[in-house]
């Protein structure tokens, strides 16, 4: 018979000695990252490739250190790296609702917008200062001067002609007029209509020959005015061009390595040229705009030339690292803000506000994929950008179509990035199942694992992670004892005596804890006890339900037995989760058996309780049973199983064997031990597979006998396979010691019959048949019994 585990496989106790230093006061802070070398090769490989697609999701539960070691990676990475470009948004001349974009040498931008911001002030204040000279006017004299001579000939030739034809000419609203002399008097188109029509037909002869000649000369006039008209706006561009041609010589000599700049400043000078007279002096007020507003209204002319600097790498000290940690469309992507002016939405390129793929351009982005999930069209465009390469600006509702009202469309900034999604290895699949474009775009997986080995290399290395955490937040210097302490605690969330977490939130946690309690009993350091209350207080903060279903046992409430020993029934373990905290609860799994050829009958799965995993496991028992005792006669067998007072879902196979041991007590008429509790799944073959939360079901059943009083008899039958994630808390230890609890580790059914029943299994023969007075024996008995009951049983006919 299997014999009670060794005490020594209840806990593995990390001994203090092995810490290398008396407290964390004499180490050194932790540098790198513990226990996920393949993770960080996937990082290093990810964040370093710069070909298309390879972009990083680093996968991992939360508090495994995706985002410290994607940040300690990114913060290494990006000093290396050059500094990324600045961009600019200015004013299209060509087409106002497009505006251009411009990339500047890191930390020019700034620069840039208050060199252009200078230039036009100096613009505004020698432009009229150019134009109010006496040089200017004494040109702008002589250039007209000999065309205004021309024109004074050119009218006097006119009127001459007319007065030689016999008209004078007359300036009206709609032209010239030629009236007729007649005696010495002009001749009104009243009276001339009464003129005998010969006189008027001679008349209107020589004025259709006389206006012949005047459209003629009135050519050459135009000419003449236009010739003016050019020969001023042609000294005004020379003039203008003089006044600021050496503010645009230094602006472009400054800026010629930025291949887009001095073409702006062309454009800029021109459009300064065409619209001098902006520069010139103050407009008229506007018709109807409150004086308040004047100002405002003047300088409206001027915000074309301003410079809107949406990316400033000035600060940065190599590649920009972005952690978003908001990612909604805006934040992301950009957005253009409106202005209210007298009442109506305005909007320019001055409004244009850049996201965090334009801050990041050049460098690396870091998103969490939850929120990036949760927020409306940010998966898209974040995808989108990633495919083209160009980070766009664009209204939400003009992407989806809903908006058609005219607005700007600034140009496309071409995108350099590398992205890094933290997420779960669930939303990994999911995402890389159901969204084709997720494997193009994100080829890398850096995968964090829950757990390292447990050695004296990663114990140290905890040590350290300890040390830095003291060091960074302030916290009172842990001593050696309680190192070890924190050491063990590792195993325990590992749920691995071989293993240490790698989720450092939860051990961070633990050591802010245990400072809380040192400071509360005014202790230098950190010690044991600490550690330990911390633990011991965290588990009281979240068992208020244990306690209740432990206090409704021990009352009686709630049927289970710790003592004496019964047919059919066995005490099962489960745990249930309440989201912080998980414990065991025992539950009473019994069986009943009859005649028949239903089979095994789930009752939980019958009430719609049971899960489809618990269903699998009840039907492994149907294979169990066919496979050792259906070999010579058919099973005439209907049986009930059923987890007494339990109200809620049932999920998982670990109490198959738990059911598997109450069948057979049924079958053989054996009782049971109702002082051991069961845990574990159960194959065909009758072999016990390991199962989860195998602390918390020892410590849940321990804790209702030591409710119900400790007999030195109880205990509980666990995988053998579960050993290696035994890590039970000290109290259980101690209990053990004294012989007031056991385990038994079991690998197969008959090993775990035999520990419950007291009587040996027994081993088939060659003959198909069983040792005489064993379990399998009176299992095969009554089944055979119940077979042949079947053959020869004849419904009693009701007449």
């Amino acid at each position: 018979m299997i014999q009670p585990l060794d005490i020594k496989e209840y806990r593995n106790v990390y001994e203090a000695g092995k810490v290398e230093c008396a407290s964390t006061e004499e180490m050194r802070p932790l540098e790198e990252i513990i226990g996920q070398e393949r993770a960080l090769r996937a990082l290093r490989f990810g964040l370093e490739i710069r070909e298309a697609g390879f972009n990083v999701y680093a996968a991992g539960a939360q508090g495994t250190g995706r985002v410290r070691a994607v940040r300690s990676f990114l913060d290494e990475l990006a000093k290396a790296k050059p500094r990324a470009s600045d961009w600019v948004y200015v004013h299209n001349f060509e087409n106002q609702y497009e505006p251009n974009a411009v990339a500047l040498p890191a930390g020019r931008g700034t620069e840039f917008r208050e060199d252009v911001k200078r230039f036009i002030e100096g613009a505004r204040q020698a432009l009229p200062r150019a134009f109010q000279s006496e040089e200017y006017a004494k040109r702008r004299d002589e250039t007209l001067q000999s065309l205004q001579g021309n024109r004074t000939d050119l009218i006097a030739r006119i009127n001459q002609r007319a007065q030689e034809a016999g008209f004078v000419i007359q300036m009206s609203p709609i032209g010239l007029l030629t009236i007729p002399v007649i005696n010495g008097r002009p001749v009104p188109e009243e009276e001339f209509i009464n003129l005998p029509d010969e006189v008027r037909a001679e008349v209107q002869r020589r004025r259709e020959e006389l206006n012949t000649e005047l459209r003629s000369t009135l050519r050459q006039v135009q000419d003449i005015e236009r010739q003016g008209a050019e020969a001023v706006t042609n000294l005004n561009r020379e003039i203008a061009l003089y006044a600021i041609g050496n503010l645009v010589a230094e602006l472009k000599e400054k800026y010629a390595g930025a291949p887009e700049v001095p073409e702006y400043i062309d454009a800029v000078q021109n459009d300064i040229l065409e619209n001098i007279q902006v520069f010139l002096g103050v407009p008229e007020q506007e018709q109807g705009v409150p004086p308040q507003f004047q100002a405002f209204m003047r300088e409206i002319p001027f915000r074309k030339y301003e410079v809107n600097v949406v990316v400033d790498n000035a600060t940065v000290k190599g590649a920009p690292v972005v952690f978003e940690q908001n990612p909604t469309y805006q934040n992301l992507l950009g957005k253009i803000e409106k202005e209210v002016q007298f009442g109506i939405f305005t909007t320019d390129f001055t409004m244009i506000r850049p996201g965090s793929l334009h801050k990041a351009n050049g460098g690396y982005l870091v998103l969490d994929i939850e929120d990036i999930l949760r927020a409306p069209l940010s998966w898209d465009g974040l995808k989108t950008a990633l495919k083209t390469g160009e980070a766009v600006i664009e209204e939400p509702g003009e992407r989806m179509g809903f908006i058609t009202a005219k607005t700007i469309k600034p140009e496309a900034i071409p995108l350099d990035i590398k992205v890094s999604l933290i997420g779960t290895p669930m939303l990994y699949h999911l995402l890389y199942q159901y969204d084709p474009d997720f494997k193009e775009l994100f080829k890398v997986k850096a995968d964090f694992d829950t757990v390292m080995e447990r050695n004296d290399e990663n114990a140290n290395k905890y040590a350290d992670f300890i040390c830095n955490l003291v060091r960074e937040e302030n916290l009172r210097h842990l001593e050696r004892e309680a190192i070890a302490r924190v050491i063990e605690y590792g195993s325990r969330l590992a749920a691995d005596k071989e293993k240490l977490s790698t989720q450092f939130s939860a051990v961070a946690d633990l050591i802010r804890e245990a400072n809380f309690y040192a400071v509360s009993d005014g202790s230098d350091r950190i010690e044991r006890k600490h550690v330990t209350k911390a633990i011991e207080e965290k588990i009281y903060r979240s068992n208020l339900i244990q306690q209740k279903i432990e206090e409704y046992i021990r009352r009686g409430i709630f049927l289970i037995d710790t003592e004496g020993e019964k047919v059919g029934q066995v005490n099962g373990l489960s745990v249930i989760g309440l989201g912080d905290f998980a414990f065991g609860r025992p539950s009473k799994v019994t069986a009943s058996i009859g005649v028949g050829r239903e089979g095994i009958v789930d009752i939980e799965r019958e009430a719609a309780l049971g899960g489809p995993i618990h269903t699998k496991g009840v039907l492994i028992i149907s294979g169990y049973l066919n496979n050792n005792y259906a070999r010579d006669k058919p099973l005439s067998l209907s049986a009930r199983l059923v987890f007494e007072q339990s109200y809620e879902g049932i999920e998982g196979d670990s109490a198959s064997s738990t059911e598997l041991y109450a069948l057979l007590s049924a079958l053989s008429g054996l009782p049971l031990k109702q002082y051991l509790a069961v845990t574990g799944s159960v194959n065909q073959k009758g072999e016990v597979q390991a199962i989860g939360g195998v602390n918390e079901k020892l410590e849940g059943f321990f804790e209702v006998c030591k409710a119900k009083r400790l007999n030195g008899n109880q205990g509980a039958l666990i995988p053998a396979s579960n050993v290696q994630n035994l890590m039970l808390k000290e109290e259980i230890v101690e209990a053990a010691k004294a012989g007031k609890f056991r385990i038994y580790p079991v690998r197969t059914i008959d090993e775990g019959i035999e520990i419950l029943t007291g009587v040996p299994a027994g081993v088939r023969r060659d003959d198909g048949t069983y040792e005489e007075g064993t379990v399998n024996y009176l299992v095969d008995r009554r089944l055979r019994e119940m077979a042949e009951t079947m053959r020869g049983f004849q419904p009693t006919t009701v007449k």
